[in-house]
């Protein structure tokens, strides 16, 4: 057995505790204690999608020579320019990488990984999660470990959902599979110990590594006519001055600065120098620790935190005028018939 999968199966012994006030979603995720010397953590992180961001939102993007080109620039342009750039700065950063990238691109992904960067798990191809059976989520994630391991020979500890959309299930299915930490949620700007499944009487944790719209690139620049994005490209100049003001208050606060770029977006000459820029005043700023999410997962990981979950709401049947969610419309709930037990991903 690797020291990896003892590893991994040591955070699963240790991932588990009682089933208390998990109910409750009136306590926040309070502020962690930070490393010696350090008030607050800031990351930089990349969400690879190129192609698969298209194909999955528009299938018919698959024959548009021009769409398709579009979000090549990313791995073929941004990613070299990126990694250019961090190195520089001497800094690692996490590129979360859809499995179709991985299988498209395997080069590009071998160079993230020899130059010392983090490969974590972002879906195969950009799946909108929600509309996925329990049985097709968890063969989605198993597709995607197997494209990063063939890739670049990685087993990712960190997942990030397409969108930033999990079900609720979901932190099961990363658990099941020895996942270190997820960063999708967005409900504090502290990490916290989530719980896997409220429902069960010694439920699993992940370490959840917040994010936030407002610190994402897409809703800066991302446009392709008929695909996504409105037609509004802002000025890099604007976005810096939201990053920067939010990168001090998160300071200021304690919390973790989770900034996210797609290198077919920020890969952009301009876009880039912004995006040094934002580095530059991160790594001035007096006890902010910059590194990797699975660096900074490891050491949430350390510290005896209580445990939290995000329950999933109901409506009171009392609520009889409310409208309810239409049950073709989502994916199927756990227990639903599908058997995910026999997956080679598993712990």
């Amino acid at each position: 057995m690797s020291s990896l999968d003892d590893d991994r199966r040591a955070h699963r012994r240790v991932s588990r505790y009682p089933h208390t006030g998990s109910g409750d979603v009136t306590a926040p995720a309070l502020p962690v204690t930070w490393p010696p010397g350090y008030r607050s953590a800031g990351a930089l992180t990349f969400d690879l999608d190129a192609e698969a961001v298209a194909l999955s939102m528009e299938p018919a993007a698959i024959g548009r020579m021009g769409a398709i080109s579009h979000q090549s620039y990313g791995p073929l342009v941004g990613v070299p320019r990126i990694l250019a750039m961090l190195s520089r700065h001497q800094v690692r950063a996490t590129f979360f990488v859809p499995g179709y990238t991985a299988d498209r691109y395997p080069s590009v992904i071998r160079a993230i990984a020899d130059a010392g960067h983090e490969i974590a798990h972002h879906s195969y191809l950009h799946e909108p999660m929600t509309t996925l059976t329990a049985g097709e989520e968890a063969d989605m994630l198993d597709l995607g470990l197997r494209a990063l391991a063939d890739a670049a020979g990685v087993r990712p500890t960190g997942f990030r959902a397409p969108m930033w959309e999990l079900n609720f299930r979901t932190p099961q299915l990363l658990a099941d599979r020895g996942f270190l930490y997820d960063s999708s949620l967005m409900d504090t700007e502290h990490p916290y110990r989530l719980i896997a499944d409220p429902g069960a009487p010694e439920p699993d944790t992940l370490i959840e590594l917040p994010v936030s719209w407002g610190l994402d690139d897409w809703e800066q620049y991302a446009f392709i006519p008929g695909i996504f994005g409105c037609g509004i490209i802002e000025d890099p100049a604007k976005a810096l001055s939201a990053w920067t003001q939010e990168l001090r208050g998160i300071h200021r606060y304690g919390g973790l600065f989770n900034h996210t770029s797609h290198p077919f977006l920020s890969g952009r000459p301009s876009r880039l120098d912004a995006l040094e820029t934002l580095l530059e005043r991160m790594l001035a700023l007096d006890g902010m620790w910059v590194s990797t999410l699975e660096d900074i997962a490891r050491h949430i990981h350390t510290l005896d935190l209580q445990p939290r979950a995000v329950p999933e709401p109901a409506v009171p049947e009392q609520a009889h005028w409310a409208r309810k969610p239409d049950p073709d419309s989502r994916g199927s709930a756990p227990g639903d018939g599908d058997d995910l037990s026999s997956s080679p991903w598993k712990d």
